[in-house]
């Protein structure tokens, strides 16, 4: 009787004896509870059409037998990947290998094989685990294949910071030919800069883990909506023009939904990719996608407009893959540059570039809380006597090996007077992060610094992507500070800035599956395609779903750590996606000026799509020193035409920035 009741609650209406029988079987042969089965009926009639689907006995017995195959089809498949796995291991060791016996390991071990391999040759391996093909053909695969992205060089060797060699060395860069920084010969008297955020900050502070299903399929089918609209008035396509890509029909339609992959825990490839529809243009189904000789790059979560047909009603053809359009470019009247300009000119009259500083975190080594990167960084800024200072998260990082075992007292400066027994984490981050950063404003008060959260701050309640504000009142952080959401869209005098600490860029890196056109060659630039993903897509994090942290990298263990038998294991943060709130990380109206987009991938400065596109690296490693970006700017000069046309003129930038990825 419980079971009946059960039932009735969770469809909300009175059931007849028959189909009560019947979904009493469902629950009993598949161990469902009744909210279980009523969840997967709902998928059932989005499946098989609202209008033809009712509560009957016929329905329920196939749904009952839908059920049965989709659960026979999880079994094969898991079977399959455990037979191959299995198969694998097994595998003839080559010679000559020394110790690596499967070349996984690219000359990471000596000769003589260890008896055990280091984690990080472990992570290595697991890079490789679907390795890209060792040569492509020319106009020979009638079916493209998937090649998965290809994971770009690490540094195989970790030096201490204090042993760091090549301090100042620009690893990368770009228009190299206009000035670099310098401190000025007299130091402005007031800040040079004026910030303005183009994001409504307080609807960062939402409440955390409060996320509706009805709420989170709503952003997720207006965003489809959203860019069927865009591509119907950017391609001029009449309304006929679109359809149901899971409909079957000999007629081409252009077909608008968000890449998926047809296992819920598995990864995209060619033979799994299948395309979502919304719930107003395809009732929400799931069609496979076959691309005939097209070219694709596709991640899951990434929208598209594709071209073609579905005679068979088993597949969706493409023929055509039609371009997103892109977001117009930041624009200000020669008036507003005016203005902007002058607070760049000195008293001798001559306008010197916008200086601007750029890192990320972490910023000490897993070793210690010394935060030496962090000094050097902010001597370095008082020495060029920079405008602005941007600092991403995490500050205190929660992966931080000390951080997270919570015990400071062996690692606290002689100077701070706290007690660690007694210590919170804002004393931590005053003394180590917010005396620092007052030394540097007493040293050029004009300086503007600016603090970006991460999930991985320590300090920080919001748990969740799109990350408020830490709170400032407890870290006695100087004026010239300012806490800024993640992400944020900032304007720096009339520069457009975007930034988002998550990284976006690795979780792209590991989705991504990318085949050229049939004919072309399989070589392009990664970091820039990665990139141009999230300018086309409008998003700072337009990956759905994000990475589980199961298949992150695992954070550094503890020192003297003992796990418990059968406990849990210390994970990696990773995304944490509100999906409810995840339009506060939508572009507007607008695409960024400069997108800065900390990554563990090669630190890397580009211009893409008219954006220049940044990754200042880690400013600390694991037990070295990393990377930052400088960044200057010459002032944007009116043409005797644009004044007087005295229209909005565009920025550019990516024209008159240097940018230098500098070794700290």
């Amino acid at each position: 009787m419980s079971d009946v009741k059960e039932l009735k609650a969770a469809f909300g209406t009175e059931l007849p004896a028959d189909v009560v029988t019947e979904l009493q079987h469902i629950m009993r042969l598949l161990e469902f509870s009744a909210q279980d089965v009523f969840f997967k009926w709902e998928s059932h009639v989005l499946k098989m059409g609202v209008d033809n689907t009712k509560l009957d006995s016929k329905t329920v017995r196939d749904f009952k037998k839908d059920l049965q195959d989709t659960l026979e089809r999880e079994s094969r498949a898991k079977g399959h990947v455990v037979h191959s796995t299995a198969r694998k291991t097994a595998a003839t060791p080559r010679g000559g290998s020394g110790g690596d016996v499967f070349g996984m390991l690219d000359g990471m071990t000596s000769a003589t094989p260890g008896p055990r391999m280091s984690s990080a040759a472990k992570r290595k391996a697991n890079n490789f685990d679907t390795p890209a093909p060792k040569s492509t053909k020319s106009g020979l695969n009638s079916s493209p294949g998937a090649h998965k992205t290809p994971a770009p060089p690490r540094d195989l060797q970790a030096v201490a910071f204090e042993d760091r060699s090549n301090a100042g060395q620009i690893v990368e860069g770009i228009n190299e030919h206009l000035p670099a920084a310098s401190a000025p010969s007299e130091p402005p008297t007031e800040a040079r800069v004026k910030l303005k955020a183009n994001v409504d900050l307080p609807k960062f502070a939402y409440k955390t883990m409060a996320m509706k299903l009805s709420g989170a399929s709503e952003i997720l089918d207006d965003r489809i909506d959203d860019f069927t609209e865009l591509v119907q008035s950017h391609h001029n396509l009449a309304d006929s023009a679109f359809g149901n890509p899971a409909a079957q029909s000999t007629a081409e339609i252009v077909a608008v939904g968000r890449i998926a992959c047809d296992q819920p825990n598995g990864k995209l490839n060619a033979a799994s990719v299948v395309l979502e529809s919304s719930r107003r243009m395809g009732a929400g189904l799931r069609i496979p996608l076959k691309f005939e000789g097209v070219g694709y790059d596709l991640f899951p979560g990434k929208i598209v407009a594709l071209h073609g047909t579905n005679v068979s009603g088993e597949y969706f053809s493409v023929t055509e893959v039609l371009p997103m359009p892109q977001m117009p470019v930041p624009a200000s009247t020669p008036t507003e540059l005016d203005i902007h300009n002058d607070r760049l000119t000195g008293s001798d009259g001559e306008a010197r570039p916008l200086s601007m500083l750029l890192a990320s975190g972490p910023y000490t080594t897993d070793t210690d809380l010394s935060f030496a990167p962090l000094h050097e960084l902010l001597r370095q800024a008082a020495d060029q006597k920079a405008d602005v200072l941007i600092l991403a998260g995490p500050f205190l990082d929660l992966e931080h090996p000390i951080v997270a075992s919570g015990d400071f007292e062996d690692h606290l400066p002689p100077t701070a007077n706290i007690e660690p027994d007694r210590a919170t984490l804002a004393d931590v981050f005053r003394t180590l992060i917010s005396q620092p950063l007052a030394t540097l404003v007493q040293a050029v008060p004009t300086i503007t610094i600016i603090l970006v959260p991460s999930l991985r701050d320590a300090i920080s309640k919001h748990v969740a992507w799109p990350q408020d504000r830490f709170p400032r009142h407890a870290l006695a952080l100087p004026k010239q500070v300012q806490i800024v959401t993640n992400p944020i869209l900032l304007s720096i005098n009339e520069i457009m800035l975007g930034i988002s600490t998550q990284d976006v860029l690795s979780e792209l890196r590991r989705e991504n599956v990318y085949q050229g056109s049939k004919g072309a060659a399989f070589s392009d630039d990664m970091l820039a395609r990665l990139t141009s993903a999230v300018i086309d897509q409008r998003h700072f994090f337009p990956i759905f779903p994000p990475q589980a942290r199961e298949n992150l990298p695992k954070p550094a263990g503890i020192a003297g750590e003992v796990p418990e038998p059968g406990g849990e294991a210390r994970m990696p943060i990773g995304a944490s996606l509100d999906l409810g709130y995840a339009k506060h990380g939508e572009w507007l109206n607008v695409k960024p000026d400069v997108l800065v987009l900390p990554s563990v991938l090669n630190p890397f400065v580009k211009v893409v799509e008219g954006v220049t596109c940044i990754n200042p690296g880690m400013l600390s490693k694991k037990r070295g020193a990393g990377t930052f970006a400088a960044l200057n700017v010459l002032p944007r000069k009116v043409t005797d035409e644009e004044r007087e046309a005295g229209e909005a003129v565009g920025h550019a930038v990516f024209e008159r920035a240097r940018v230098d990825v500098v070794k700290i």
